[in-house]
């Protein structure tokens, strides 16, 4: 039966030595080695100068070192930085910097993503915390060489030093992840050890990981909250997990036929993408449960389309906030339902209410309004940002999510939509503001503002831009902007306004999104 484990180190200590944790890359590795490997590693970071409260970078995609550099930052009491691997140079540098990281860990030389392309773009003032770059290699004979000029470099193959003592525990802070909320810069969502193993263990019995025999594939990046939360249930439940460095659909399609995977969580693009690489009628009689989020409204019938298929997929519901698979949708539900994001809880204790926005009352079942929400899962909270954590938080305990949603009459919930102009792009919630920071920093923009809208079959940003003086180059501000932003953050059209449609309201001029985004709708339509 599966058990809490007080913190993340217990996690690892209450697993029976031989029971294979992961595979990678043909290799299975053992609980007893995840532990080995982990404890080698904490040992090199503090011989380094990594101690409690110390953050640490890590920008990796989905290999073992990833996880083992987690249990190592717990063992030490420090905490690891989630760094997306889609991040660009400006990104890289705002989070490493602001955060203080003290060590950045990377592959320079991993194939699918140009991590040293990426960081040759930061300036090295950005990075002046970072004292030291851990260069992780899986050629033997590769020098570390030097990422970041004027900083020194150790491989992490050869990381090594005194055994150390656990100095992490329930109440250590242990990882963050970075969310945009409704912000120009990324805000720190810190979790505690105690939350993140707690956590694990609910969504692992919710996701039916100790029913019987399982296996996980791990293609969501583990550097997100949903990869991460994954992950982790996997590991509580002893479920063995098949490790994917980055998604690739038809690789996807084969292991899940091959190795009898019976669980895995991804997006609506994802599975989309799997079920086109197999003919057979069922697809994947392996899989027992696909939790998805539906980003793309393309894909409305995905739900049903997967079905036929034999394929059977639940919505879900989380954010940084309070881990993904926070809740899940019933698996005996019919398809429409199943399609909704939300359901129920994970954690007995977890509790859901809707507030009205306006009025501040609470609202009854199948009335919508702000979703508040409260439970084991909830971070600790903003790092360095007291008064961000005290305004997220409500006087008893809950967490204001600024999604819009509704209780079902069953105790479920349902998501809808995010209460502001957040955008869901590439997978990814991401503040409009943001880009339009970018945007506003090339020389010919004086102000900007950013939408989502469907181009070629997906929801992307699209600017409106006034100038500045003169004309714009709309080619040359969609480069200065993919030049800084992910590639899903940065805009795949800009177009130029003599003024942005506007509204008085109580509280000022506000710039009307809605028409932005029928202007931007019927300028795609015509080709624009």
């Amino acid at each position: 039966m599966l058990h809490a484990s007080r913190d993340l180190t217990a996690l690892l200590a209450d697993a029976p030595d031989e029971v294979v944790a992961l595979r990678y890359a043909g290799r299975a590795m053992t609980f007893a080695e995840l532990r080995a490997e982990s404890a080698r590693v904490a040992s090199g970071l503090a011989a380094l100068g990594l101690g409690p409260g110390d953050r640490i970078a890590v920008w990796l995609p989905n290999i073992p070192a990833w996880l083992t550099l987690l249990f190592a930052c717990a063992r030490l009491g420090a905490i690891l930085v989630s760094v997306n691997t889609r991040f660009r140079a400006h990104e890289v540098a705002d989070i490493v910097g602001r955060s203080g990281c003290r060590m950045l860990v990377l592959w320079p030389t991993f194939k699918a993503i140009d991590f040293a392309g990426i960081l040759a773009e930061v300036p090295p003032a950005a990075l002046g915390a970072v004292e030291r770059v851990i260069v992780y290699s899986e050629t033997q004979d590769e020098t570390p060489g030097e990422p970041l000029p004027g900083v020194p470099s150790t491989r992490y193959a050869d990381l090594d030093g005194p055994p150390t003592s656990v100095a992490g525990g329930p109440d250590a802070r242990c990882v963050i992840f970075t969310t945009s909320g409704t912000t120009k810069a990324p805000k720190f969502v810190c979790h505690v050890q105690g939350t993140v193993a707690r956590h694990a263990a609910d969504a692992a019995r919710a996701l039916g990981l100790d029913d019987g025999p399982c296996r996980v594939l791990q293609a969501l990046p583990l550097c997100g909250v949903y990869g991460f939360t994954q992950a982790l249930a996997a590991l509580v439940a002893r479920a063995p997990m098949e490790v994917m460095p980055v998604f690739d659909a038809p690789q996807a399609a084969r292991l899940v036929r091959e190795l009898g995977i019976t669980h895995m969580n991804g997006v609506d693009d994802m599975i989309d993408r799997m079920l086109a690489e197999v003919d057979e009628p069922q697809a994947f009689p392996s899989l027992r449960h696909f939790g998805f989020a539906l980003f793309n409204p393309a894909l409305e019938d995905i739900v049903e389309r997967a079905a036929a298929r034999g394929v059977t997929l639940r919505g879900l519901y989380g954010m940084s906030e309070c881990h993904a698979l926070y809740a899940l949708q019933p698996l005996d539900l019919p398809a429409a339902e199943r399609r909704k994001g939300g359901g129920l809880p994970v954690a007995p204790e977890a509790r859901v209410r809707v507030r009205d926005p306006e009025s501040g009352e609470l609202l009854p079942v199948g009335v919508a309004g702000e979703l508040e929400i409260a439970g084991p899962s909830l971070m600790h909270e903003y790092f360095g940002d007291p008064a961000a954590t005290a305004a997220t938080f409500t006087a008893d305990g809950y967490l204001r999510t600024g999604d819009l949603g509704y209780l079902e009459t069953d105790g479920r919930f349902c998501y809808l939509a995010r209460m502001g102009d957040t955008l869901r792009l590439g997978g990814f919630l991401t503040s409009p503001l943001e880009i339009e920071s970018a945007l506003d920093q090339h020389p010919q923009v004086l102000s900007s503002q950013v939408v989502a809208v469907q181009v070629d079959g997906a929801p992307a940003p699209v600017a409106f831009v006034l100038a500045r003086d003169g004309e714009v180059d709309a080619e040359a501000v969609m480069a200065h902007c993919r030049a800084r932003l992910a590639g899903y953050k940065a805009p795949k059209r800009v177009f130029v306004l003599e003024a942005f449609p506007t509204t008085l309201s109580a509280n000022g001029t506000k710039i009307q999104k809605a028409k932005l985004r029928a202007l931007a709708e019927e300028r795609l339509a015509r080709g624009g």
